[in-house]
């Protein structure tokens, strides 16, 4: 029976890596295990030593706590949010890949942009 944590913790190195374009296999390599393992990590299958996160986190440049995010102190995975379902729509998702290629400055300026014609709408 695999525990809510560690498929919470799955579906935030998922969501990481697809945010930053990034394959099971590229990650695999950067953190020097099989992608057959990074596919149990993902899924909630195997567990995640402390080590090992430090590692995946290293290799995504968060910080491990990124992956806890969503769980209360007593250790309840809270209830999705819209971002979870809308990071799971492929056009919002190939929206923010492309919005992170951009160069920083030049993606400042889109955001100021989009805000802007938000506020319009």
């Amino acid at each position: 029976m695999t525990h809510p944590v560690d498929v919470h913790v799955g579906k935030r190195i998922r969501h990481r890596r697809w945010l930053i374009g990034m394959t099971q296999q590229q990650l695999a390599e950067q953190v020097g295990i099989k992608f057959q393992q990074i596919q149990k990590y993902e899924t909630g299958a195997n567990r995640v030593s402390a080590s090992r996160l430090w590692d995946i986190a290293e290799a995504l440049d968060i910080p491990v706590s990124f992956f806890f995010e969503g769980i209360s102190e007593d250790g309840v995975v809270e209830a999705s949010s819209g971002t979870a379902d809308l990071m799971g729509d492929k056009e919002a998702l190939d929206l923010v890949r492309s919005y992170y290629s951009i160069p920083e400055n030049q993606r400042r300026r889109l955001f100021e942009l989009a805000r802007v014609l938000s506020d319009v709408a």
